[in-house]
């Protein structure tokens, strides 16, 4: 069952160019961003301990999270592709954080609905190089990830569902995908997952 919402705009096609152009650096953000949604996924059982229902489901996830990394680096040891020195800061998350309420119960709502836009993006994002990519192995993956990434974005959904009524998890998510594509839209073109 879908639980996520349709991201509020698409990825343009100079996106997409703009990751085949300089594949390499886009699998090094790749990377990060796995390690990240690793981090991000533990970060919420370090936050939210109490919050029973949902620490299997993000631990699930947090270990998902860190064997697409473990995949993507694989790729890139292949490619002769190494691991940037720092992790730099990604602009289009901060920018969404930005945007989360500061109340407890607020801000724990809009961190797992954002959560889920991320993930909607990513999966969308994976579709696209999917379809660019020559056929072979490195195709496979992004299928199968572009699969993977979209159960995530219901899974947030769902998680916040325990805790709030349908209405308002709606409510806020609609309000939050249209903040998403203002960020999305007013970030510069870059070969990185966002």
């Amino acid at each position: 069952m879908k639980l996520s919402i349709e991201l509020a705009c698409e990825s343009s096609a100079e996106w997409v160019d703009t990751v085949m152009g300089d594949f390499d650096s886009f699998l090094q953000d790749h990377a990060n961003c796995e390690r990240k949604a690793s981090a991000m996924a533990m970060s919420f059982v370090a936050k939210y301990p109490d919050r029973l229902e949902i620490i299997p489901e993000l631990i699930d996830t947090a270990v998902e999270e860190l064997e697409h990394f473990r995949s993507v680096y694989e790729i890139m040891e292949e490619r002769g592709v190494k691991l940037p020195a720092e992790m730099g800061q990604d602009m289009y998350v901060k920018q969404l954080i930005d945007r989360c309420r500061s109340g407890r119960e607020e801000r724990f709502l809009d961190r797992l609905l954002l959560a889920s836009i991320i993930e909607c993006r990513g999966a969308e994002r994976f579709r696209l190089v999917y379809e660019a990519l020559e056929q072979g192995e490195l195709k496979k993956f992004y299928h199968n990830l572009w699969a993977s990434e979209a159960k995530h974005g219901n899974i947030f959904v769902k998680m916040a569902l325990n805790y709030f009524d349908e209405d308002v998890v709606y409510d806020r998510l609609r309000e939050l995908n249209d903040m998403e594509a203002e960020v999305l839209q007013s970030l510069p073109l870059k070969p990185a997952l966002h």
